[in-house]
């Protein structure tokens, strides 16, 4: 059995909301990627954004390698929720964490709504992630950094905002490369098309039009393939990572839905 992993979690607005909700950020990010969304949030709902395993405050697992799975790390953010007193709540998930939510949607029992942004029900599988978690395990996170700043912003953000986009190739430079790789390991895994129809929460799926891995079908499928009610915002201009490119319409459409 693994040993428990102590996850990093940073609160905002007013602990005794009855609202709560849960953010769960990319790879390779931390609670940090959320800085434009928390601040309006924060005015409604109790906030907590969580680090992922490797990631920020948060510890590396003692795991072999290959062996996270997308069910592990969901499990890392139940026992998280359970410490700060909480239990049901609403998730943001973007990528990967958009892919625990889902799990966290389709089989906690917790989740009283639901954000999937800039994810899918497959991201890539062992073709992607094996090549990645090796370089990172090998070589660190530099050429990580490098490698996925072109995919997460569109060119023209890029052009217009250098300090931006050094700020977030700081943050990824700066996780841990064994924290990268175990979360990239349950990535290689993710499978999830036929547990949608587990989902029975609300949902709203956010999909950026410059984004090229997890574009708007990606999303279009999660929102055919859930048993609730479902509503879908697509974002112009904006790339994968798209509640940092582009946040007033992401803002708008998280407040509209989440109240």
């Amino acid at each position: 059995m693994e040993r428990m992993t102590h996850i990093h979690t940073v609160e905002y607005g007013n602990k005794d909301n009855t609202s709560t909700v849960v953010l769960l950020s990319s790879i390779a990010t931390t609670h940090d990627s959320w800085s434009k969304q928390i601040p309006e949030l924060a005015k409604h709902h109790r906030v907590i954004a969580v680090d992922h395993r490797g990631h920020g405050g948060s510890d590396v697992a003692q795991v072999a390698p290959s062996s996270a799975t997308v069910k592990l790390l969901a499990q890392d953010i139940l026992s998280a929720l359970n410490r700060e007193g909480v239990d049901r709540f609403s998730v943001v998930g973007l990528s990967l964490g958009g892919a625990i939510a889902q799990y966290l949607a389709a089989y906690s029992g917790r989740v009283e709504k639901a954000v999937f942004a800039c994810t899918a029900t497959y991201l890539g599988g062992n073709e992607q992630w094996d090549e990645r978690t090796r370089i990172a395990r090998e070589e660190g996170m530099g050429p990580i950094a490098d490698m996925l700043i072109p995919n997460w912003f569109t060119p023209a953000f890029i052009d217009a905002h250098p300090g931006e986009v050094e700020r977030i190739h700081d943050m990824v430079s700066a996780i841990d490369p064994e924290g990268y790789a175990q979360n990239g390991d349950a990535l290689a895994k993710w499978d999830f098309a036929s547990h949608l129809d587990q989902i029975t929460c609300p949902v709203l799926t956010i999909a950026a039009t410059g984004d090229a891995g997890t574009g708007p079908d990606k999303l279009a499928e999660i929102a055919d393939g859930v048993a609730g009610p479902v509503e879908s915002v697509v974002i112009e201009p904006g790339s994968h990572q798209v509640p940092i490119e582009n946040p007033a319409p992401f803002n708008e459409a998280l407040l509209k839905f989440l109240g």
